[in-house]
């Protein structure tokens, strides 16, 4: 009698992903001047799927106005700030103070801005003790050359100053009762924009969308060529001509000032000769440099425009984006699932720094050294190159 024997058959097996699952920490920002959050709910959840494991201190979306409920509901573990501090990867978009590098793993990712200025000398320390990779995500560059965190956040920057500048000037109480672009038989507001990068295309886009009448100024010939061709015939563009800007500045109702190549200032003669009432945004700076005799209002702060109605001096807003932070949590949360799955795709973080040269750029701290050259001449350190130390690791 013949008996069969059974055939093997094909059978799906349960493989294991190409990293062990790192851990990524969502502190809280307690520096009141950045009220942005990396992540929504939705972003984390796309990231535990892939692999990573999110844990988030209590209450740190409060800013963004998502609940701690929302992002256990997908996944994320919510507790303490030691908590969050402790994971294989911690974004935190503001300098990290002193006592919460203690509290970091040893040879951990910390994600942040650069901010060269707002860095603290013991908190940079602690970091290159504790060998920590700290990297500038507003440094890091994608394959074609660009940076796509810079990049997102100078747009918001510029929409968001446009935004915020129409509904100043037709709050009847704190500004003029008037609108940006008019109406039929009224002349519209001007809008003057100096800088033709991202930040000021995008304000210039909004400006133009609310009918206003909108000047740019910049040195960069074909940079304002490059913006001319993108918004049309609808923006004026000029080189930075004294006298031609003079005469914009006091006919302007909105001023926004985005980066330049050369920094830009206006002095407090010109100022004074500018319209009552104008209404002016620094995007180039934190602290309102571009209208040194101005006071500077944080719009980071929660309460900022409306302080702002009790200042008697001319005031100029500064970190425009901030008061959308929702927006840029959403904008940032797009970016940040491209960059993790990068750091997936090479099977780790020392490897990404090897195989994209985007990260290597934009990498502060490196195993105790620092190989950022802005950060150190600010702390007065000496860097070193990053390519000596991946080559010989």
């Amino acid at each position: 009698m013949i008996t069969e024997t059974p055939t093997p058959q094909e059978q799906p097996l349960e493989t294991a992903t190409c990293h062990r699952g790192f851990s990524i920490g969502l502190p809280k920002c307690d520096n009141p001047a950045e009220r942005r959050f990396p992540l929504t709910p939705e972003a984390a959840g796309q990231l535990i799927e892939r692999g990573f494991r999110v844990k988030m201190q209590e209450g740190a979306a409060g800013t963004i106005h998502y609940t701690d409920s929302q992002y256990t509901r997908v996944g994320v573990s919510v507790g303490s700030r030691e908590e969050s501090l402790a994971c294989d990867i911690v974004i935190h978009l503001a300098p990290l103070e002193l006592r919460d590098v203690r509290k970091m793993r040893r040879g951990a990712m910390l994600l942040t801005l650069l901010r060269p200025t707002d860095q603290d000398l013991s908190s940079v320390k602690e970091l290159l003790r504790r060998h920590i990779i700290t990297i500038a995500i507003d440094l890091i560059e994608d394959e074609r050359g660009c940076t796509p965190f810079a990049d997102i956040l100078a747009e918001i920057d510029g929409r968001a100053s446009v935004a915020i500048a129409s509904s100043l000037l037709a709050d009847s109480q704190r500004g003029k009762g008037i609108l940006l672009g008019g109406v039929a038989g009224i002349v519209p507001c001007e809008t003057l924009i100096i800088g033709s990068g991202i930040a000021a295309c995008a304000a210039a886009r909004s400006a133009v969308g609310l009918g206003s009448m909108v000047r740019m100024y910049d040195n960069d010939v074909y940079s304002l060529r490059r913006a001319g061709q993108e918004l049309g015939p609808w923006v004026i563009t000029s080189s930075l001509h004294p006298r031609t800007l003079d005469n914009a500045l006091r006919s302007a109702d909105v001023v926004v000032v985005c980066p330049t190549r050369e920094p830009f200032s206006v002095s407090r003669e010109v100022v004074s000769s500018m319209k009552k009432g104008v209404v002016t945004f620094d995007l180039a700076s934190g602290d309102g440099a571009a209208f040194p005799s101005m006071t500077a209002v944080d719009l980071a702060q929660a309460s900022a425009i409306e302080s702002s109605a009790q200042i008697a001096d001319r005031i100029c807003f500064v970190h425009a984006g901030c008061a959308v932070a929702r927006t840029a949590a959403m904008a940032l949360s797009n970016t940040f699932l491209t960059l993790m799955q990068s750091i997936i795709t090479c099977e780790g973080v020392g490897n990404a720094l090897k195989l994209l040269p985007g990260m290597q750029k934009a990498t502060v701290t490196f195993f105790g050294k620092i190989v950022n050259p802005r950060i150190a001449q600010e702390l007065g350190i000496r860097s070193v190159d990053i390519s000596i130390y991946l080559t010989l690791s």
